[in-house]
Parts: C-alpha cells; structure tokens; sequence
C-alpha cells in the first residue's frame, strides 16, 4: 500500500518497497546490472553505496506513486534522465531509489502556429529538434550533449550551449512545466500564452532546482523558425589566447551576433583530433569556432573573421560544412578519454575572457600542471579540465588548480557554475558565491516544498 510503513532492508534488497512493486511491477527494478549501471553519471563523483532498486518511470503516474511512497517512508531518492551530468547530481544514494526517466520519451504535441512543443521530460534534445524541423522550426538549447541529454535534465539543470550566444539558456525556451512534488502531488506551472504573470513564476523557480524541489516530469517548450539560407562555419586562429578573449569581447559588440561562438586551445585540439581525426588544426595557442545562419550568414561570417584580424587572429577560413562544430561537440568525450576529469564551468562577463585567459594559464604554470580550456565564448562559460592520474593524490592535485580558477573566476564578477549545476561535486563553492541570506532563502523554499528531504538532499542547494 502506498503511504504504508515499509522501511527499505539494504542489506537484503529482495525485500525493498514490495507495495510499490506491486504498484509499479516491472518497472521497478533489482537487478544487480541496472542498480550498477544507474547507479552513477557521467561526472567523477562515484556513489558511497549502491540503491535498492530502480524505478523506470513510464508516466507521470508513476513519478507520483513512487515519490508518495519515498516520502511516505524517508526514502532518499535520485532522479536522472540519460545520465549526462557532469557535477554530480544523479549520482545514487546507498539504500536509496534512483527514479529514471528515460522512458517518458513522447512529444506529445508540435503546436505550429504558437511555436511550442509538448514535450516528456526523457524526450533527447536533438530528437525534439528533428522533429521540430519537419514543421520549419528547431528547439533553441543545444548543449554539446544535445544526441544523449533530455529535456527534463536540460531544465533542471538549465543548461546551456552551443547557441546560447544568440538564444539564451534553456530557461529561455520554457513556457510551462509539469513538476510531481515531492510527496507526490502533481504541479502545473506557466501557461501557453508568451505573456503571464499570473501568481509568483514557479516555471523559473523549478528551472535550474537540479530535482531538489520537485520532479520535473513534462514541459510546453518554445520553438523558433529555421533561419533561411545556408549556414557559415568559421574558424579563426590566434596565436595568443589575449588575443582571441579580445576578439570574442569585440564580437560581442557587433548589431548580430553569430548562432555560435566557440573557444578551443590547443591543447584541446590535439586531444579532440586523437580522439577522432576531423581535421581540426590550430596554428598557435587557439581557434575560435563558430557559426552564422541566415540570408547574410556568408556576409556575416566575413565580417566577424574581419574583426578577429584586427584582434591578432593568425589566420582563418569560412566553410558551408558542420564538421568544424561536430568536432567541438567530441570535447567532453575525448577529454575524458585522456584523463582530464577533473574540471569546472565558471562563467565570467564577456568582458572579464582576456583576464581569465591569462588567469588561467599563469595558475597552470603555478601549479605545473596542462590545462586544458574549452569555452562557450558568446557568452562567457568557460569548461577548463586539467590532467590528472588515477590516483588520489591527482585528484587531489587537480581539484587545487579547478578551486583556483573558481576563485579567479568569482574574483572577475563570475560564477562558480554557468551550465552544469552545483551537484554533489560543486557543493563547497556555494559558500563561495552566495551570501548566508541566499543560501538561508533556497534551504526555506526547500523545507517547505520537501519537508522530510527525500529529492535529491545534500546536493544543489
């Protein structure tokens, strides 16, 4: 019975939540490959136990019936999608439930003539964007993730990307939610209409929780018209990494900003192109990649590798091809690849990427240590990764050089995290960026919408 006393037995995990198996059958599960598999995501922190079992949600319904049941009984739970995050977030707790929504994958509606989609939060971002297409629009989000991350993990997390320069963070493209609370209660939020402010913004206020508030299990999304026109590629190289931050501020200045703009150093390079050759080269210390689209994308693309001339760029060429952005989306993969785990997403004003670059390369000298930096440059969200064995005292090492940065970046005006969320891994920083006023108004909302701290506790907030 849901609501009952059950209590969770980890060391004999047959016997965990029979009632809500009875509820859920088969998509609650105890096998001992899916409570590995799910047990983790794909940053470095690693669980301290393993769950009891996983739940595959497949509606709404079952969200529901699961979280009535782990507040009924003080059953820590984890919610992921596909398991992308990089801070830490999914991870499993020991004697805990992981909720998967993988399975709640339906777009249940493209509406053309509003520009929204209906979506479920395990539906993958590129397939909303495919499918958007079909219908003349796209999906706005495109973290470099966009093939394996899922809507409801871009919005709890309000991820960025490679087009935010142009679009904004996910939080931008979201009209409405559907959030399951904590103890099981179903939430509407927002409305359909472009204007609304109708009570307080619950939409925003869930956008970003990283499923400490609630879990976000549908949501109406808005679309935009395919540009016209053929898209330009650029690629711009710089022998100095000064040189390219200024490029980057000059291009911010410009009436039209390009779709994307992205930061390599070559360090990054090398390793994306060992991982798997696309021919991306680097002449000196960096490139800026990036993209234009529109009727006067060719024009456009012209103009901005003009500009990085006068800002010291070394060379240049402009292409109709995607490779050059394929290329920067095998970033994360090819760098954990390499060992470079242990990383960071600080955020700057755009104004503030000359001194970070230099910030950035003076600590790696200090520390001895490579690093490499790969950035959403438009809009000032840099991801630097240093190199570090399989060892604690590497990590260990390697944290010192992230924790510098941090701090360069705090002392610029940044942030601690500009995409990837606080997590378990970012935790400490907090203190960092937020006042104790701050962090005593996020832990009231908290207690008040998860009294008995079942989503997601000690992570995020």
């Amino acid at each position: 019975m849901i609501g009952g006393t059950t209590t969770v037995d980890e060391e004999n995990p047959m016997t965990v939540a029979s009632d809500l198996a009875e509820v859920l059958g088969d998509r609650l599960s105890r096998t001992p490959e899916d409570l590995q598999s799910f047990a983790g995501d794909s940053s470095r922190a690693q669980p301290e136990g393993m769950p009891v079992a996983v739940v595959h949600a497949e509606s709404t319904a079952d969200v529901s019936a699961t979280l009535a049941w782990a507040y009924a009984n003080g059953v820590r739970v984890s919610v992921r999608g596909a398991g992308t995050g990089l801070s830490g977030g999914a991870v499993a707790y020991p004697g805990g439930l992981v909720l998967s929504l993988a399975r709640m994958n339906r777009i249940r509606r493209i509406d053309e003539v509003n520009r929204l989609a209906d979506v479920e939060a395990g539906v993958v971002t590129s397939d909303l964007d495919t499918a958007a297409k079909e219908h003349g629009l796209f999906f706005p989000p495109d973290p470099a993730s966009a093939r394996t991350s899922t809507i409801g993990g871009n919005i709890a997390t309000n991820a960025g990307g490679l087009r935010c320069v142009a679009h904004g963070v996910t939080a931008d493209s979201v009209a409405a939610l559907e959030v399951v609370l904590a103890d099981g209660r179903v939430l509407h939020t927002g409305a359909r209409t472009r204007k609304n402010v109708a009570g307080l913004d619950l939409t925003s206020l869930f956008t970003g929780s990283e499923g400490t508030l609630g879990v976000i299990t549908a949501a109406t999304v808005r679309l935009k018209p395919v540009p016209a026109g053929e898209p330009r590629t650029f690629r711009v190289g710089f022998d100095r990494m000064a040189d390219a931050g200024r490029a980057v501020t000059a291009i911010a200045a410009l009436p039209t900003p390009p779709e994307v703009l992205e930061l390599i150093d070559a360090y990054s390079v090398e390793i994306i192109e060992s991982y798997q050759p696309s021919g991306l080269t680097v002449p000196g210390a960096a490139i800026l990649v990036g993209q234009t689209v529109g009727p006067g994308a060719q024009a456009q693309a012209e103009d901005i590798v003009e500009v990085c001339r006068r800002h010291g760029a070394t060379d240049s060429d402009i292409a109709e091809s995607d490779e050059l952005i394929e290329a920067r989306r095998l970033a994360n993969p090819a760098l954990t690849a390499r060992g470079l785990r242990v990383s960071c997403d600080v955020g700057v004003p755009l104004s503030e990427l000359t001194a970070v670059f230099e910030g950035i390369e003076e600590i790696a000298r200090a520390h001895g240590r490579r690093v490499s930096t790969v950035a959403h440059a438009g809009d000032g969200n840099l991801h630097p990764s240093v190199q570090a064995g399989d060892t604690r005292e590497e990590h260990e090492a390697a944290e010192a050089v992230i924790h510098d940065i941090t701090r360069l970046a705090l002392s610029l005006g940044g942030t601690v995290t500009g995409e990837h969320g606080i997590g378990s891994l970012k935790l400490h920083e907090l203190s960092w960026q937020l006042d104790d006023t701050s962090r005593q108004v996020q832990a009231a909302i908290k207690s008040a919408l998860d009294p008995r701290g079942i989503l997601t506790p000690g992570r995020g907030i």
